[in-house]
């Protein structure tokens, strides 16, 4: 018997941290590397968020504070539920962690058991299926193709659905493939939940405010108020207010789930670091103008990138409706050879060899669950892309 848990051994570490740290390790090495892995803004926390994180220290504010969350930001998580989506919380339906990562973990952990079923649209964000066996329960993949926009059709959901289904989780804008599903795409979705009462519905809407072209987002719950009592809708502050490392995400649902989540982060982490709650509070409640001001950055580096990509030899880049990914297939680069003869048989294959000859690093679609196909992260600097986009092109070209 191994000294490491049998459940800890059914997951992975994260591949997309650990590309990044490839890349980090190399260009501390003094190799030329440029990093498209990481799904990190490059733009600095706004001057009135760090204020109000500054403002906190100087008052005080450095105490334990109630386990899942300071009464101040639920209160503007409730705000901006009802503002910005349509959606009535009270504020002990809310629950605050450490990061959407954390409210996944809290969400899953404390609802699954043994043979629960997760449904889980694919290419999906790398923690989704590990956070669920790490529950203890059972991924179930629904593949979005490249000619369906990576978007899950409603008779692939409703495929996908048995007795033992207990969530269906969704993402849009999508990561890694920025796909964003309209009204009227959602709505096909929740007519295909109405009908399966069983199943709970846990929404990522992490990029909501990175949408595109005039796109207009929604979310489950306001599509289909009826589908309210059995949906937990996760969001935080990490994308949109460029807050990665202050660490703030949060959800808002039925009562059952928040108080399974509240028990569980009481005998973890406990409470979310005050600073960050404080800093929150402000992202929420000041100023949004600059959110449109950065997705019209974003959108700028996005037509760029698709556009480089597309006329990279072997490649076809499908053009997102948000986040700040794409995901182009390399399916014209399979069974070629690299000019220092490696074998191109697999996503995994083209970003090892990207990396070790052109000193790009992206992220291989296996990682995401649908192959052949690489994330790129155009969250860096325009200059860094066309760069890292010509590397691509000649690195295709180069193939035979």
């Amino acid at each position: 018997m191994g000294f490491v848990s049998d459940t800890l051994q059914r997951v992975r570490p994260s591949p997309t941290i650990a590309v990044s740290n490839k890349a980090m390790e190399l260009k501390a090495a003094g190799e030329d590397v440029i990093g498209l892995g990481a799904g990190e803004p490059d733009f600095d926390t706004p001057d009135n968020i760090k204020q109000a994180a500054i403002d906190a220290i100087n008052c005080g504010k450095t105490k334990y504070t109630a386990v899942d969350g300071i009464p101040e930001l639920k209160q503007a998580i409730v705000n901006k539920l009802r503002r910005e989506n349509g959606l009535d919380y009270k504020p002990s339906q809310v629950s605050v962690s450490s990061g959407g990562k954390q409210v996944l973990y809290n969400a899953l952990v404390g609802t699954l058991n043994p043979g629960d079923e997760v449904v889980i649209p694919a290419p999906y964000w790398v923690s989704y299926p590990d956070i669920v066996m790490l529950g203890g329960g059972t991924p179930v993949f629904v593949e979005a193709t490249i000619d369906n926009g990576f978007k899950v059709t409603p008779e692939a959901l409703e495929a996908a659905i048995t007795p033992k289904t207990k969530w269906f989780i969704f993402n849009s804008p999508s990561n890694p493939s920025g796909a964003a599903y309209t009204h009227d795409d959602l709505k096909k979705l929740t007519d295909v939940l109405l009908r399966h009462e069983h199943v709970w519905v846990l929404t990522d809407d992490m990029y909501e405010h990175l949408t595109y072209d005039g796109f207009e987002f929604a979310t489950p719950a306001q599509v289909e108020p009826k589908l309210y009592d059995r949906t937990l809708t996760m969001n935080g502050v990490s994308k949109a207010y460029a807050m990665t490392g202050w660490r703030i995400g949060y959800a808002a649902g039925p009562d059952v789930v928040i108080s399974a989540m509240r028990k569980l982060q009481s005998q973890s982490t406990s409470n979310p670091c005050s600073i960050s709650q404080w800093a929150a509070v402000e992202a929420l409640e000041g100023p949004q103008e600059f959110l449109a001001e950065r997705a019209g950055v974003f959108k700028q580096r996005r037509d760029l990138v698709v556009s480089m990509l597309n006329q990279a030899k072997g490649l076809e880049c499908p053009t997102p409706e948000g986040a700040f990914y794409v995901y182009p297939s390399i399916a014209g680069c399979i069974g070629k050879t690299t000019p220092k003869g490696a074998k191109i048989g697999s996503d995994e294959d083209f970003v090892t060899a990207l990396l070790e000859e052109e000193g790009v690093s992206v992220v291989h679609g296996a990682a995401f669950g649908l192959s052949p196909f690489f994330r790129v992260s155009y969250a860096t600097s325009t200059e860094a892309l066309e760069d890292a986009c010509q590397r691509i092109q000649r690195f295709c070209g180069s193939l035979t």
